[in-house]
């Protein structure tokens, strides 16, 4: 079974429920809400693996793409 405080705890960025965690070029997304729902992105915001329906995919990719900028380590130096 998935820890899913560490997983949150550990996230580089969590939006409505999704956690992303970066992992060398790869973005690692997890619905917290239903941790069978998973996707591997790139750092573009491209779908690389996904288990999840198309609009959750969409609606991933967009909350990771409309927000990537906070995952940036010179964003987190100046907080």
């Amino acid at each position: 079974m998935i820890d899913i405080k560490n997983v949150a705890d550990n996230a580089d960025m969590i939006i409505n429920g999704y956690a992303y965690t970066k992992e060398n070029e790869k973005i690692r997304v997890l619905n917290l809400n239903n941790v069978l729902s998973a996707a591997v992105l790139s750092s573009e915001g491209e779908i690389l693996e996904t288990n999840m329906p198309d609009i959750e995919a969409a609606i991933a990719v967009k909350y990771y793409t409309q927000n990537r900028e906070f995952m940036e380590d010179a964003y987190a130096e100046v907080l």
